[in-house]
């Protein structure tokens, strides 16, 4: 069985983007994976097709409506279907390697894309919404979070990176961030190769590449480290 992937937006041509091109383009072509779109605004029943209205309470913007997008989801993921329903949202969970590798496992995802000051809180408790964050920043709206997700998930799905062992040391696969890569040139400007990647001591490369990871986690994102174990 292949991902599935469904993604409900208000704009639907920024789909595949950059989802059509590399590796996930071509396992896109390969079946691989699937993506539809859903155009939220033609669940809408009024003639000007409005998903939002002012938010309850008073405030600046305008709230996603319940009952539209609710009809939305309904669409695109009937009762029995196994896919989780995400909520691209800056408030969600952080995402996490953790997280997308249990994605990639699964049969796929239903992804709504945010737009505005948010969405009805009622539509997200009923259809059951795991909010999803990519950070602690804001974006115009829910889709560029969409495609990083994607992103982060199609390339860990069987056949999509050609060495099924590249991506076992980048970081967040062992709670570190990754190590520092070099190739040819031997002397770039002056600067060398570390000498113990050429040594062919694997142990020793091992143990170098273990305590690079730890200083860049440990100088970069010393909260990742508190988890670890040091190498003594």
């Amino acid at each position: 069985m292949s991902f599935s992937a469904s993604v409900l937006t208000l704009y639907p041509e920024m789909f595949p983007g950059a989802l059509g091109a590399s590796l996930a383009g071509r396992a896109l072509e390969a079946g691989t994976w699937s993506l539809e779109t859903i155009q939220i605004r033609d669940f809408a029943t009024d003639r000007h097709r409005t998903v939002d209205d002012t938010p309850a309470g008073g405030g600046a913007g305008m709230v996603m409506r319940a009952d539209v997008l609710a009809k939305a989801i309904d669409h695109s993921s009937p009762p029995g279907d196994p896919r989780p329903r995400l909520l691209m949202s800056p408030r969600g969970k952080p995402l996490t390697q953790v997280r997308v590798r249990e994605l990639a496992a699964g049969p796929g995802a239903v992804i709504v894309c945010g737009r505005f000051e948010g969405v009805d809180q009622r539509v997200i408790d009923a259809r059951g919404l795991e909010e999803v964050s990519v950070g602690d920043f804001i974006l115009s709206g829910g889709e560029p979070a969409a495609l990083v997700l994607l992103d982060a998930v199609v390339r860990l799905l069987p056949g999509v990176m050609g060495n099924t062992v590249s991506g076992d040391e980048e970081s967040f696969e062992n709670g570190l961030l990754e190590h520092p890569h070099y190739t040819r040139p031997q002397e770039f400007e002056g600067r060398q190769i570390p000498e113990v990647l050429t040594s062919g001591n694997h142990q020793k490369i091992a143990a170098w590449r273990r305590a690079e990871s730890e200083r860049l986690t440990k100088e970069r994102r010393p909260d990742l480290l508190a988890a670890q174990p040091l190498v003594k």
